[in-house]
């Protein structure tokens, strides 16, 4: 007989979970991993992690090698592909592939509005949140390869900021890998993330201009948009606060392949005419709020500078401080003259904190991760060249997220790591190519081209 409560309530948090399904081309397999919180207190609290093992239909019963997706962010799950899409289809010609939600995310334990205070208030969230960097992601790598591979190394793909993860794995647990591929996610070994944005703005510039250069009517149309939010006190459906600051964030899209075109889409239906006057239509603020909103990867505001953190500097809202530093970003500004607006790109600012209903509860959490000063260094340079592992990276040459200077200085710091410096793609290479991008970073770790 049918079990009902069980088709009905599939899955009770905390309890196992191994279900194995179909989908078109590939067998998937959810799995469950229990990890400490802080790897040095193993008998301490532990956390969940969740996995997604896919292996090719043809391929399911064959013993293969694996590799483990490290996704980028931070705070965001494992991509959720149908069938064998983008890079996956390359992947399963001969890997059993593991699907890794990163600690905090997807399945794993979430760290949300929702749930971080059952942590406590917001110190002890602070506190508990310097668990969820590069070095715990990695030692959770290594807690569950055993009960994984057996015991064999394994292949990583590292995109973005799972790059600055494999790196980190390189300095730290060679031995666990055969190879590393990384797309779009070479991290400066030492720079602080003053650093970081000092070499971003002026990347964020350029494709803000390139934009304009194909979009010439944006430039009024973002002007329009901005003028009119600095007038009006507007709030979204959701309860999002948008300002011309929130607006302008709608850049982040522009590094990817795909986005410039998005955001002409999005900026060319913005008005609608009313009774009382011409007013942003509700199909733009719909849109706009989806885009805005962190209530899917909160983590991702959290704790992104925190990524940079590897001295006693605080990051101290890096991104904020420097944009102080270029003015051409200031939205009154800019429209006290004729030129044009510019949108800005991956940095996070305290006033999304204050805008974002999912972020809102976590104001001074973020406050507290701002000022800490006591991070660890992520990367062994030392380590790293003496590097005998097979490493390849795609650098994007004008990457909006990623430094490729920076990348490169990196690169040339690894032992072997063969590097492929492409203007074809933009930051989501590893997904927008194909096969093509995972297929030449598997050739360049074994000297096939």
């Amino acid at each position: 007989m049918l079990n009902w409560d069980a088709v009905r309530n599939p899955y009770v948090p905390g309890a196992p979970l191994t279900a194995t399904y179909r989908q078109p081309g590939v067998v998937l397999t959810d799995r469950r991993f229990t990890v400490p919180l802080d790897h040095d207190d193993p008998a301490g609290e532990t956390i969940e992690l969740y996995a997604r093992e896919v292996v090719g239909s043809d391929k399911a019963h064959q013993n293969l090698p694996w590799l483990v997706y490290l996704q980028g962010g931070p705070g965001f799950g494992a991509n959720r592909f149908v069938g064998r899409q983008a890079w996956l289809d390359r992947a399963l010609t001969e890997f059993r592939v593991l699907l890794l939600d990163q600690r905090g995310t997807g399945h794993s334990t979430p760290a949300t509005r929702q749930t971080l205070p059952l942590r406590g208030g917001p110190a002890e969230q602070a506190d508990y949140l310097t668990h969820f960097r590069a070095d715990s992601i990695v030692r959770d790598c290594e807690a569950i390869r055993g009960e994984v591979t057996g015991g064999a190394p394994w292949t990583v793909l590292g995109q973005s900021f799972g790059g600055f993860c494999a790196v980190h794995y390189l300095s730290s647990a060679p031995e666990g890998l055969t190879a590393v591929v990384i797309a779009g996610g070479l991290p400066s070994l030492d720079a602080h993330a003053d650093d970081v944005y000092r070499a971003a703005y002026p990347r964020i510039e350029r494709k803000v201009a390139a934009h304009y250069a194909r979009y010439p009517q944006d430039v009024d149309r973002a002007r329009r948009i901005a003028d009119h939010l600095l007038a009006h006190d507007v709030t979204l459906p959701n309860g999002y606060r948008f300002t011309a600051e929130a607006f302008q964030s709608l850049g982040i899209v522009l590094g990817g392949s795909e986005g410039s075109h998005r955001l002409h889409y999005l900026l060319e239906n913005a008005f609608v005419r009313t009774p009382q006057g011409t007013a942003l239509s509700d199909a733009f603020q719909d849109e706009v709020q989806g885009q805005l909103s962190y209530a899917g990867h909160p983590l991702y505001a959290l704790v992104h500078e925190s990524v940079y953190g590897q001295d006693e500097r605080p990051t101290a809202w890096s991104a904020e401080r420097v944009r102080g530093e270029y003015p051409q970003f200031d939205a009154a500004k800019a429209l006290a003259g004729d030129g044009p607006l510019l949108f800005t790109g991956e940095t996070i600012h305290p006033w999304m904190f204050d805008s974002d209903p999912a972020l809102r509860p976590l104001r001074e959490t973020a406050e507290l991760l701002a000022a800490r000063t006591d991070w660890k260094p992520l990367y062994d340079p030392a380590r790293l060249a003496a590097n005998e592992v097979p490493v390849a990276a795609a650098v994007y040459h004008d990457d909006m997220y990623v430094d490729a200077t920076h990348s490169l200085e990196t690169a040339r710091s690894i032992r072997g790591l063969r590097t492929w410096v492409t203007d074809e793609f933009e930051h989501d290479g590893v997904r927008a190519g194909g096969t093509r991008v995972l297929d030449r970073l598997l050739a360049l770790t074994r000297d096939e081209v």
